[in-house]
């Protein structure tokens, strides 16, 4: 069960009332109440208090609308399930929009980095805790697939793919990995401020807060940007993390595929023994195509092999 709550104005009340008997609610009262509006879907109780509650499968439309009513920008307030570890939101936007961004595939020699940003909206904030979003690293592949559909269609996003190839050109540019997910975290936040205009950005943070930022171009210099440790924490941030994984996991098995390989994730002695295994089979030369030259695994092997 959904829950929403918010304390309504005295001179607001009538408009909350009426808008309740247009959706058809039965009134009624409970102990400290003043009234108690109920639908097959939701019932509202509105305390003397001047707190209005609402309980319900569904009743995010229902809280955009009241939320419209008093004139708030503001997310409704969610109240998380016990032990949660999703926190309400990381950065202060004073209600406005934001966007959430986070990368997958840094830490993983072979397959591309992968960058996502998801913007929040009043209606995915509470979707995305519902179907149990979370730090794509606290989940399996298989729930990463089908979370990553929900997402993009709740959500304004972008996603940008740094394959291998491309990886080892920019690397060569930037000679230094922070600054390379810099332009990264920067290009999605640019793809989504294309799409939608906002005024914050909240990203995991891997360096200088400066990095992002000076990495940013003319629509978003003047986004207020945040980054913070563990900003997976934050919902928005982890259905980025969930988009950026998904999209990491399925270009990894189409690497598996064109080279007949079944690529293992990470740095692991599987991962070396299936890298002498494509060398042998394609050459050294063609590693560019499937791993992370600058990794010290590359190195090894080529020491190795010589």
């Amino acid at each position: 069960m959904n829950t929403y709550s918010q304390k309504i104005p005295a001179n607001k009340e009538k408009d909350i009332k009426s808008f309740f008997i247009k959706e058809g609610a039965v009134f009624d009262t409970v102990q400290y109440s003043l009234w108690r509006a109920k639908t097959s879907n939701f019932q509202a109780v509105y305390y003397k208090s001047g707190k209005l509650l609402i309980q319900g499968k569904d009743i995010d439309n229902i809280a955009v609308k009241i939320d419209n009513i008093l004139g708030l920008k503001s997310d409704y307030n969610v109240v998380f399930p016990e032990n949660s570890n999703i926190q309400r939101s990381l950065i202060d936007t004073n209600g406005e929009k934001y966007i959430g961004t986070d990368e997958s595939g840094k830490g993983d020699l072979f397959g591309p980095l992968v960058i996502a940003g998801v913007q929040s909206d009043n209606i995915n904030y509470r979707k995305f805790i519902d179907i149990g979003i979370k730090d794509s690293k606290k989940l399996d592949d298989s729930k990463i697939l089908k979370m990553a559909g929900v997402i993009k269609a709740n959500s304004v996003h972008s996603v940008v793919v740094i394959t291998p190839r491309k990886y080892n050109e920019l690397y060569a540019e930037f000679k230094n990995l922070n600054k390379l997910l810099a332009w990264g975290h920067a290009r999605v936040i640019e793809n989504i401020l294309e799409k939608f205009p906002c005024n914050y950005a909240l990203a995991d943070k891997f360096g200088d807060d400066n990095l992002i930022k000076n990495a940013l171009m003319k629509k978003g210099e003047n986004i207020v940007l945040k980054q913070s440790v563990r900003a997976e924490s934050d919902i928005i941030v982890a259905a980025a993390s969930v988009l950026a994984r998904a999209e990491f996991v399925k270009r990894m098995q189409e690497l598996s595929n064109r080279y007949e390989i079944n690529f293992s994730k990470g740095v692991s002695e599987n991962v070396k023994s299936q890298t002498i295994e494509f060398i042998k089979k394609y050459s050294f030369e063609r590693l560019n195509e499937i791993a992370k030259l600058h990794f010290k695994t590359v190195q090894e092997i080529k020491q190795r092999l010589v």
